[in-house]
């Protein structure tokens, strides 16, 4: 009876082995399933985030190379300008024949412009005996192509200033409608309306839409 007992507290307690054995496994099996989705899901987030820094970051670099890009090539554009400027301001003084011919084309160009009986013309002061023969052969030279006599007068109250590069002031409508004849001004629309093709010539034919737009 005692051996018979024994036999069956064996076998009871290997059944309970063998469950507890199978739920252990089961259990195991579970949690590694879990730890493994919550590490893949980890992973997963974290390559994301890698990948949006790697993003941000190739975006900040390439702003950055792109700004000073720009403000090199605009740095060099500013300075090609102020070579421009500072070679006009001589212009006056360094060849008079010249002179005298770029204000008498300069004078004539606001004639036909204005198109009026009377023009005023402001000047700078040291530049008036210039601008009065200047004034002279524009007023023939329209009248031979309009057939129309134009009276041109020198404004002396207002004169431009001594500092200037050069050029003149064309005014019209008793002094309503003026055209900036001046040398400054003329390069500032020179700046404006050659930029593209200087852009061009400097940077190539692909700047304009690849840094400028």
């Amino acid at each position: 009876m005692t051996a018979f007992i024994r036999q069956e507290a064996l076998e009871k307690a290997r059944e309970i082995q063998l469950k507890a054995d199978e739920e252990f496994a089961i259990e195991k099996s579970k949690l590694v399933r879990q730890e493994t989705a919550a590490i893949d899901t980890l992973y997963e987030k974290k390559f994301k985030q890698a990948a949006m820094s790697q993003q941000i970051t190739r975006s900040t670099l390439a702003n950055k190379t792109r700004l000073r890009v720009l403000s090199a090539r605009q740095t060099l554009l500013d300075e090609l300008f102020q070579r421009a400027r500072e070679q006009i301001t001589g212009v006056a003084a360094g060849d008079a024949k010249k002179y005298d011919a770029v204000l008498r084309g300069l004078v004539l160009e606001g004639l036909y412009a204005l198109n009026e009986d009377k023009i005023a013309v402001r000047a700078r002061k040291k530049d008036y005996e210039a601008v009065r023969a200047a004034i002279v052969e524009a007023a023939t030279e329209f009248k031979d192509h309009v057939g129309r006599e134009v009276v041109v007068e020198i404004d002396e109250s207002e004169p431009l200033p001594e500092d200037s590069a050069g050029g003149v002031s064309i005014l019209g409508s008793q002094g309503k409608i003026e055209i900036n004849n001046t040398f400054e001004e003329r390069l500032r629309l020179l700046e404006i309306d050659a930029l593209p093709a200087v852009r061009e010539t400097l940077f190539g034919k692909n700047v304009n839409r690849k840094f400028y737009d």
